[in-house]
């Protein structure tokens, strides 16, 4: 068996895609443990901050899709041209999906909030996204969305990983 230097980088590529992908998981398998479904109003006002951002990156408004990002994300990466580079090199899909359908949001459960503030002031919010691409290919976007002070709900990360579903609902 003989691979050329070029299938052998495709192949390390798509090794180190999945091995991010399972530790991204890995992280968020503590919030998934204590999933329940959130309240529709701020179930509404997720959707409506994930939908807002995939309208921005179809529009090519880098400013607008990063004023969706939390804190947390606005400093990792500095600026909105930064972040819509990552975006388009690291998540083609969510530029313009052919389809897109949510599921229930689903809240984490904790017990208390930061020394002095109610629970909710932490509260954190996982919104799965179904994908279709425009080559017809499912993914599954899973956000982490947080409730900022003043602010509203606001993106604190993005998972995707391929889906194996034959069909979008």
């Amino acid at each position: 068996m003989t691979f050329s230097l070029r299938g052998l980088g495709q192949m390390m590529g798509r090794i180190r895609r999945r091995l991010w992908c399972v530790a991204m998981l890995g992280l968020l398998a503590p919030a998934l443990a204590f999933a329940a479904v959130l309240a529709e109003p701020d179930a509404r006002a997720v959707r409506q901050v994930v939908q807002a951002q995939l309208d921005a990156f179809a529009a090519d408004d880098a400013e607008r899709a990063f004023s969706y990002a939390s804190g947390a994300i606005r400093a990792q990466f500095g600026d909105a041209p930064t972040f819509m580079a990552m975006v388009r090199s690291g998540y083609p899909m969510v530029v313009r999906p052919a389809a897109v359908s949510f599921f229930q949001a689903q809240t984490e459960a904790r017990e208390g909030g930061a020394e002095g503030a109610p629970a909710t002031a932490r509260q954190n919010v996982q919104q799965n996204v179904h994908l279709r691409d425009r080559e017809g290919r499912l993914w599954m976007a899973t956000y982490l969305l947080e409730r900022q002070a003043g602010a509203g709900w606001l993106i604190n990360g993005c998972v995707v990983v391929a889906d194996s579903g034959r069909s979008l609902t």
